[in-house]
């Protein structure tokens, strides 16, 4: 989805269940630092938090353990549970989801018990976002219907609003648009009645997401100016970083690219001084799309690389896995609280025996779980051997394919070269012997010796390619120069950058790299039909990084059938064989960008 979905944020929870404090920050310091009463102590430590909600989340978080630890010490769980919301909210901002996850679980575990539905609600908003932001659309739609039937039990306009536009993203994510347009006009009608017009910016931004992906721009533009207009007016700046970032977006689908760059940038210095991690990464999304439409390849490879980066730490795999686990031990917990209560109104006479089997249970997941460890360690024991032997194999593999280029280039230049160079000096001598009847004959035996010339110049070209001399004799980049020099193909156009690589690398590395470009411009002459060929090798402290990128027609990279050619399929090979990492960026009808990182030895 577009960045448009940003703008449904935690905030319109947060405006529900908690307002915004003015009281000034040191002073709440005072209050909690002095000898007070504990409920004083407690109010100006949650206040304190709230202060910094959307504002600095590391200052949050930092003041959010503070009150933590003085709640716990007076067994205050009310406070737990919101101070866990609060931190859950900044760790999911900084992109900690298994920790803002863990927080949220425990919040909803003690308010459930309490059943303080008014605070309950907005956690299960929160969480319901979270799975949103995981892409577990039906947990997010089920905790979302939670939340939504507190509001209406308690009447609550605002948080009904509030529902209506968060659940909407879920049915955009669907691709069911009228849904979703739906739920944000519905929304904007009750907090127009209601005079929220922060709810009300939101369901504009909201609406023009929707305009963004109909391509009516125009419309998307009107609403997120008037979304822009409310959030400038009660100065939040968190709102307006958002409204930049998608006016970027609209204006990047809209071809207004000027406006696009101004407007991501104003976003991406808010992002940065918020610490929002996913809003930069996907600002620097959108600067890379702008920069290859404009055909400024070497600052979009910039841009993604920063953003990368940013959504590697954001979205791996392993936090995924631990929001289940937690979504888990949550269900399991309820369902043990159920048995808990029912086994209150068991007789003393069965305590005994519910003991034991405790115990036995306990035992045998003990010994279940050695067993399991044991297994487990074997079994990446084995996953380590299998590796190293796949490693060896495709080395094995390399070495036998390099070797046989190596033989069928001699034999063409020793073998099959020096015959057809014999052929051409003996038809040359016997030109001086015939006699032509006419010019017409003459001008046939001269076309052959001229086939015959070409014919050798064409082995020699093979021969140096399957075996350049170039590159046992120079670096990287003149091996590379002096290969596409000998490109016959004259509809292609190459052009070749490479800085760092003056010094030689390691043989390997340097016959691999040659290969895959070898394979690249293969595949842009045969498959892709390419008419010009940027060429990228950039060598740094970290390892050699590349951008190999054509016109051609492209095509669908999620076509797994495309990866199992024998020319895709070797390019990933041998950058796994490098320990290194490929990226292929394609569509059918824009071309096709392969981006690609190789560790070395620091230089």
């Amino acid at each position: 989805m577009k960045t448009f979905l940003l703008t449904i944020l935690f905030f319109c929870s947060l405006l529900v269940s908690h307002a915004q404090t003015a009281a000034n920050t040191d002073s709440l310091r005072n209050v909690i630092g002095n000898d007070n009463r504990y409920e004083e102590q407690i109010n100006a430590s949650i206040k304190l938090v709230e202060s910094f909600q959307l504002k600095n989340f590391d200052s949050t978080l930092t003041e959010g353990e503070k009150a933590l630890r003085l709640a716990r010490k007076h067994a205050d769980s009310t406070s737990v549970a919101e101070l866990k919301r609060q931190i859950g909210v900044a760790s999911y901002f900084k992109g900690k989801y298994d920790v803002a996850a863990s927080n949220f679980y425990e919040s909803i575990s003690i308010l459930e018990k309490a059943k303080d539905n008014k605070k309950l609600a907005p956690v299960y908003n929160d969480l319901a976002k979270l799975y949103r932001k995981t892409r577990n659309l039906d947990r997010a739609l089920e905790n979302y219907n939670k939340a939504d039937n507190i509001y209406r039990q308690l009447r609550d306009t605002a948080g009904m609003a509030m529902i209506l536009n968060e659940s909407g993203v879920v049915f955009e994510y669907r691709e069911d648009y009228r849904e979703a347009l739906n739920r944000y006009i519905s929304s904007m009608r009750l907090a127009e009645k209601s005079g929220d017009s922060l709810s009300v910016s939101y369901s504009l931004s909201n609406i023009a997401g929707v305009y963004v992906i109909q391509k009516k721009y125009d419309l998307a533009e009107q609403n997120l100016l008037r979304a822009l207009a409310i959030r400038e007016i009660l100065k939040d700046s968190f709102a307006i970083a958002l409204t930049y970032s998608d006016l970027g977006v609209a204006m990047n689908n809209k071809g207004d690219f000027a406006k696009a760059i101004d407007y991501l940038t104003r976003s991406n210095k808010a992002a940065e001084a918020l610490k929002y991690p996913e809003l930069q990464s996907n600002n620097y999304n959108e600067l890379s799309a702008v920069a290859q439409k404009q055909g400024d390849f070497q600052r979009a490879f910039q841009y993604f690389l920063k953003r990368s980066a940013l959504r590697d730490s954001l979205y791996a795999l392993e936090k995924t896995k631990q929001i289940e686990e937690l979504n888990t031990r949550y269900e399991s917990a309820k369902k043990e609280q159920q048995i808990a209560e029912q086994q209150q109104r068991i007789k003393m006479q069965n305590y005994m025996f519910i003991g034991a089997g405790i115990i036995l249970l306990f035992a045998a997941l003990l010994v279940h779980s050695r067993y399991k460890r044991s297994k487990l360690k074997k079994e990446q024991q084995l996953q380590q051997e299998i590796m190293h032997q796949q490693e060896m194999a495709v080395k094995a593999v390399m070495e036998a394919e390099e070797n046989e280029r190596e033989r069928i280039a001699k034999d063409l230049h020793d073998g099959v070269g020096q015959m057809m160079s014999a052929a051409k000096m003996n038809l040359s001598a016997f030109e001086s012997e015939i006699q032509f009847q006419d010019p017409e004959q003459k001008k046939s035996f001269e076309r052959i010796i001229g086939l015959v010339d070409e014919s050798c110049r064409e082995v020699r070209t093979v021969s140096h390619i399957m075996m350049p001399n170039a590159l046992l004799k120079n670096n990287l980049g003149i091996a590379i120069r002096d290969f596409v020099d000998k490109l016959s193909n004259k509809k292609l156009q190459v052009q070749v950058y490479t800085e760092g690589l003056d010094q030689r690398l390691d043989s390997n590395v340097e016959t691999v790299l040659y290969r895959i470009v070898q394979e690249c411009v293969n595949n842009a002459l045969k498959h892709a039909g390419a008419t010009r060929l940027d060429i990228s090798l950039i060598r740094d402290k970290e390892g050699i990084s590349g951008t190999i990128e054509d016109n051609g027609k492209g095509f669908d990279t999620t076509d797994k059938e495309k990866f199992e050619g024998i020319g895709l399929r070797n390019i990933i090979t041998r950058i796994d064989y490098l320990k290194g990492t490929v990226d292929f960026d394609s569509a059918p009808g824009r071309g096709t960008l392969i981006a690609l990182f190789v560790p070395i030895t620091p230089l």
